[in-house]
């Protein structure tokens, strides 16, 4: 029931990043010339810089000679910071622009040897309301050391006398202490020889991950080392147990013994017996079910799993269970055989279901009442808000949990004791503006967004629509008759797109996307340049093109240069794939692709008059909604395709490219590193490597099995606390960082009540039924509430269906129908009182 660490990497030991953040990178609105020169962040940006990082400059103008020096930072506010003595006649005035970017140096830290910490430990604090523990626990392993030294073995299970022992030796060990206690906890103590013979399985997981990061770091000197000792426990569990008898920890010969050391026969019952659902089988579902199968959950009741997801090559790396002969298959099924593997009785049923409004006559109402707890694995937040507010209404514990790289967090949130997962509220996440992505990137993470949405239009979506298109007009000449009388036909612009330039060899394949690269990487640059000279000025006589807007620089196709080759290679091969065009591996040899480009005409570059969008706040336009002005060029596009035989009465079907970042060998990534990358040098941005951008591009959420292995070992033992019917006061929601590393324990937030009169006093998690009968009309449910509650109903509603609001017309009315008849829908609503209540109920 308790762990310990202990980190000791010498005398000089060198971390290359303290943190394992991305430097951070922030755009220059004004340096002062002053003794303390003072940055401004561009439009109120947070820097997020701490004082005594190092920075650097790039692409200041005026105080030039800021650029490619480091500075050393001193934090003035979330948005400004400053640099030292700026007043120097080298300190030009500063004009505009400029970006600063965080310098992570090396830093070299000194550790203690283990006999110097055995007397003056520095310790980890974890738990704030525990600081004590920590101390008493220090002196606990090494009593117990010491006893494992004179009597060769450890305190036998539940031996008052053994523990007694143990006691006595960590007070003389006490004081030898630098610093000792002025009393033992020894309550704690006793616990600690109790179970020393035991093995709770969740802590040892939690802190098998700890320790495995931290012997990463040693061997990388990525992420700051642990100074020096880590205590961990889960004594709350044992203040549970109190009224056990010794007897009920004793070994009963199963595979159980080392668990029931721990917490006793009773208990162990109570987990076996338990029914649980999770939802999502990845990175920390399998760990969580790593830890069921090791608890010996579900033996007698039944863990109900479900993922839509089919395993794929990247998750290898850190979703234990799933192995590279598993890759396609549904990780639910995979991940419960791999449970029952490790525990072969354990009850475990597994679905490819989505939770959410579409599934719930599967996880019914009835399905949820049969639970004891809901775990999220989850790795988005709507399906975690959906699933709170399904556990909020059928009165059931939730365990939330995530990572993010070397962070985690985990939630306990029980019904009448904690508040729900909505109750605070999530960071904001913002897109980045149409305007920026498809003209005015800035960033590398603009152009691998451009490189993906270039994907996914050319290759997947506009395939889709034309297929769709067909599927939905019928035959050439129909569509033709159809546009002769006058209608107009969705996504006809893009249709007419299509077949003016759909290739239908290799050759053409190539010219098509030799003249991609024309249009996306010189002519686009060229018509923004025609539209906004570099002397461009805004209205209040700024430049427009200033930080963080950067002027283009039209690329000249050269076959000689390795990156527009690829470009054009990769994208000719993805046409061939949509168009169904044969080709081969010889096809793409560099001398053979270098003869077909060079036959290419490319078409002079003519002005555009598009109007080119500035405003960040103006969304995608749909491409569905183009109108075409000239009707009679399309029909005799057509017309001709279908003489000529480009168009046949069968049109044959375009096959959509569904973008796969795990594949090596599809071109996928390759399009987007090579696009994203051209983009980057006509924009003069920093180019990104292929690991970066296949990050960023497959969206791929940064994960290390190290802080999953401790999230789901955490989780897992408040999920014991819940099993347990544990009060308020001993669960712990967590923060955890093990780059630096920190844990940060607080107890989880009770839940707020609101007062609705005198006397009466609502919770979210309040429940008023209402029993009616078929005839149950709306003014009977009204005064039923008035007579037993004391309430004037103001407001019924299900949902965003309004059922009864007095004020609006016709619904005095529904007062006097019977309740089925004024409301067609699920027999439950909101009751809405003066006070802004809002609660859920049944008319059973």
């Amino acid at each position: 029931m308790f762990g310990s660490a202990f980190c000791d990497f010498g005398d000089a030991f060198i971390v290359s990043d303290i943190n394992g953040e991305e430097a951070k990178e922030v755009f220059v609105a004004d340096i002062t010339k002053a003794q303390r020169g003072v940055v401004t962040c561009l439009e109120n940006t947070m820097h997020r810089l701490e004082t005594g990082d190092v920075i650097t400059f790039r692409e200041v103008s005026g105080m030039d000679f800021v650029n490619g020096k480091q500075f050393e930072v001193t934090v003035e506010s979330p948005y400004a910071f400053s640099i030292g003595d700026t007043r120097g006649p080298q300190y030009e005035t500063y004009l505009t622009g400029g970006i600063a970017t965080q310098i992570k140096l090396p830093r070299r830290i000194s550790f203690e040897s283990l006999e110097s910490q055995l007397r003056t430990p520095s310790i980890l604090p974890t738990d704030l309301q525990k600081m004590e523990t920590a101390a008493d626990l220090h002196l606990g392993f090494l009593a117990l050391a010491k006893f494992r030294e004179q009597f060769e073995r450890m305190p036998n299970i539940r031996c008052a006398n053994d523990a007694a022992k143990v006691i006595h030796l960590a007070g003389i060990l006490n004081l030898t202490m630098k610093e000792p206690l002025a009393e033992l906890n020894t309550a704690l103590l006793q616990q600690l020889s109790f179970s020393a013979q035991g093995s709770f399985p969740p802590l040892a997981c939690a802190l098998g991950g700890v320790v495995a990061q931290e012997g990463l770091k040693a061997v990388t000197g990525k992420f700051s080392p642990l100074m020096q000792w880590l205590y961990l426990d889960s004594s709350e569990i044992t203040t549970l147990l109190k009224d056990e008898e010794p007897s009920s920890y004793m070994p009963r010969g199963d595979r159980y013994d080392g668990l029931r050391a721990c917490v006793g026969d009773t208990a162990c019952e109570r987990l076996a017996s338990a029914h649980i659902f999770m939802v999502g089988c990845g990175a920390i579902g399998c760990e969580m079910l790593k830890n069921y199968a090791l608890l010996g959950l579900g033996i007698n009741g039944l863990i109900s799993i479900t993922d839509h997801d089919l395993i794929e090559k990247s998750n290898l790396n850190r979703q234990f269970l799933f192995r590279s002969q598993h890759i396609q298959k549904p990780k639910s099924v995979v991940a419960a055989f791999a449970a029952q593997e490790i525990n072969p009785s354990v009850k475990i049923t597994a679905q490819q279901m989505k939770v959410g409004p579409q599934t719930e006559q599967m996880y019914s109402d009835q399905f949820f009442s049969k639970q004891d707890i809901v775990i999220n694995a989850l790795d988005n937040v709507e399906t975690r808000r959906y699933m709170d507010s399904r556990c909020v209404t059928n009165q059931k514990p939730l365990l939330d949990s995530g990572t993010l790289g070397a962070k985690g967090h985990i939630q306990v949130i029980v019904p009448h004791l904690t508040e729900s997962y909505v109750s605070q509220q999530d960071p904001v996440e913002h897109d980045i503006p149409y305007c920026t992505v498809k003209s005015f990137p800035a960033v590398t993470e603009h152009t691998i967004q451009w490189a993906r949405d270039k994907f996914e239009s050319a290759f997947m979506m506009k395939p889709m629509i034309y297929n769709k298109f067909w599927s939905s007009h019928g035959s050439p000449e129909s569509v033709i008759q159809k546009l002769k009388d006058g209608k107009n036909l969705e996504n006809l612009s893009l249709l007419v797109k299509t077949v003016a330039n759909q290739p239908t060899t290799w050759s053409s394949c190539c010219y098509l996307a030799r003249r991609k690269f024309e249009k996306y990487f010189n002519h686009k640059a060229r018509n923004l340049l025609h539209a906004f000279p570099l002397d461009t000025r805004l209205k209040d006589g700024t430049l427009f093109w200033q930080s963080p807007k950067r002027p283009p620089i039209p690329l000249l196709f050269d076959s000689k240069n390795s990156l527009h080759r690829e470009f054009v290679a990769v994208t000719a091969r993805l046409l061939a794939e949509v168009y169904n065009v044969k080709m081969n591996n010889q096809d793409l040899l560099p001398e053979k692709m270098e003869k077909v480009i060079s036959e290419v005409e490319i078409a002079s570059w003519q002005p555009s008059f598009k109007t080119i969008e500035t405003d960040e706040s103006v969304k995608r336009p749909d491409p569905s909604t183009t109108c075409i002005d000239d009707l009679q060029t399309v029909i005799l596009l057509l017309e001709q395709a279908v003489q000529t035989g480009r168009l046949k009465s069968d049109v044959s079907s375009l096959k959509p490219v569904v973008f796969e970042k795990d594949s090596e060998t599809n071109g996928h990534i390759d399009y987007i590193f090579t696009a994203s990358n051209l983009r980057a040098v006509m924009y003069n941005i920093d180019a990104a490597d292929r690991l970066k951008t296949k990050r960023i591009a497959g969206r791929i959420v940064p994960a290390i099995a190290t802080t999953t292995a401790a999230v789901a070992g955490l989780a897992s033992i408040e999920l014991v606390k819940v099993l347990l019917q544990a009060p308020l006061e001993t669960y712990k929601n967590c923060f955890l960082n093990l780059a630096l590393p920190a844990f940060v324990y607080s107890e989880p937030a009770a839940c707020s009540k609101t007062e609705l009169s005198d006397g009466v006093y609502v919770t979210l998690w309040d429940r008023w039924e209402v029993k009616g009968h078929p005839d149950f009309t709306l003014s009977e449910f009204l005064q039923t509430v008035l007579a037993k509650h004391k309430l004037s109903v103001a407001m019924v509603v299900h949902g965003v269906k309004m059922v009864y609001v007095p004020v609006m017309p016709g619904h005095k009315k529904k007062a006097y129908s019977a309740n089925d008849q004024a409301y067609q829908g699920p027999t439950s609503a909101n009751i809405c009182g003066p006070n802004c209540f809002a609660r859920r109920y049944s008319r059973k």
